[in-house]
C-alpha cells in the first residue's frame, strides 16, 4: 500500500510540472493576438518630447504567461515598450497591449497563454498595408512565425487611421481599404473569420477624423468590432493617447476579444484526481 500511495504523488507531481512548467508546452498552448496598426498601437503612453518617462502601471507589469515574438521572431517574456524593436524611427512607450493581455487573463486564466505579435508603425496610411507592401509581408511574416512550434492565432488588434484624416480623398477611400486589408489579411492567413478589433481614432493629424471613425464604427464585415477612444486623455501632442488611456484602452480591448471566445471548457480530471488523493489520504493505509 506504501508502495501505491507514493506512486500516485510522483505520478500527481510530474503531471502538475509537465502541464505549469514545460517551455514546450507553453508554447505550444499559446493564444497568439497580432497588434498592428500605427503609433497609438505601438504606443506613444509617456513619450513627451521623443522621450519615454518609463512608468509603467501595474496594469502593464510582466507576467510570466504574456509572451512577445521579438524583432528576431523569437518569444521572450512581454514588457513595456512592446514595439521597441519594431518601430524604431521614433521613441515608444507604453501601448494598449500588455494592459490588454493582462486583463484578459485576469479575466480568463483558463486561457494560459497569450502570445503578442507587435508589427504596428507610426505614421503609416492604410494604404501602406495593402496585400503586397513592405508593411502587409513583414506582418504576414511575422504571423507565420509566430505559429511556429504550436499556437493559434485568435484576434488582431487594429488602431490605424489618424494619417488618413489629413487628406480628403484618402478619408474617403478609407473603408473600402480598410475592408479589403481586413479581407486579404484573413484570406492570407488562412483564417476566414479571425476576430478583428479596430479601435475608432480618438484624434488625427487632420481635418477629415470624423470620416475616418465613421468608416471604422460602421464597419460591417463578420467578426469585426470596435472599441472607441473618442475622449480618452491625449498626451500634450493632442494625437497621442496618454499611458493611463492605454491602459483604459487595453481593457476595452479585453473585453471586446472575450466575447469572441467561447465559454472556456475546462477538464474536471485534476479536479477528481486531487479529490481522489485526498479521499485517499483520509484512509488507513498502515
Amino acid at each position: 500500500m506504501f508502495a501505491f500511495f507514493w506512486l500516485m504523488l510522483l505520478f500527481y507531481s510530474s503531471l502538475v510540472t509537465t502541464q505549469d512548467l514545460s517551455h514546450d508546452y507553453v508554447l505550444q498552448g499559446k493564444n497568439i493576438i497580432i497588434l498592428a496598426g500605427q503609433s497609438n498601437m505601438s504606443g506613444r503612453g509617456g513619450v513627451i518630447n521623443n522621450k519615454w518617462d518609463g512608468f509603467v502601471p501595474l496594469e502593464c507589469h510582466r507576467n510570466s504567461s504574456i509572451l512577445r515574438l521579438s524583432a528576431g521572431l523569437t518569444w521572450e517574456e512581454a514588457e513595456e515598450p512592446l514595439h521597441r524593436d519594431i518601430d524604431v524611427v521614433r521613441t515608444c512607450g507604453v501601448g494598449p497591449g500588455m494592459a490588454f493581455a493582462n486583463s484578459v487573463l485576469a479575466k480568463d486564466p483558463s486561457l494560459g497563454v497569450i502570445g503578442l505579435v507587435p508589427c504596428a508603425i507610426g505614421g503609416t496610411n492604410i494604404s501602406e498595408w495593402r496585400r503586397g507592401s513592405v508593411l502587409y509581408n513583414k506582418l504576414i511574416q511575422r504571423a507565420n512565425a509566430a505559429l511556429q512550434g504550436g499556437g493559434i492565432i485568435r484576434a488582431l488588434l487594429w488602431y490605424q487611421g489618424e494619417s488618413d484624416t489629413v487628406i480628403h480623398k484618402d478619408a474617403e477611400l478609407y473603408k473600402g481599404r480598410l475592408d479589403r486589408f481586413f479581407d486579404d489579411l484573413r484570406s492570407d492567413l488562412m483564417s476566414p473569420i479571425l476576430p478583428v478589433i479596430q479601435v475608432a481614432l480618438a484624434s488625427g493629424k487632420g481635418p477629415f477624423i470624423e470620416i475616418i471613425r465613421k468608416a471604422q464604427l460602421e464597419t460591417n464585415l463578420q467578426n469585426v468590432k470596435c472599441v472607441d477612444a473618442k475622449g480618452l486623455p491625449l498626451e500634450p501632442d493632442e494625437l497621442h493617447l496618454t499611458t493611463l488611456a492605454q491602459v483604459e484602452l487595453g481593457k476595452m480591448l479585453a473585453d471586446a476579444f472575450l466575447q469572441t471566445v467561447p465559454l472556456p471548457v475546462q477538464s474536471n480530471a485534476p479536479k477528481r484526481f486531487n479529490n481522489f488523493i485526498l479521499d485517499f489520504l483520509r484512509e488507513p493505509f498502515w
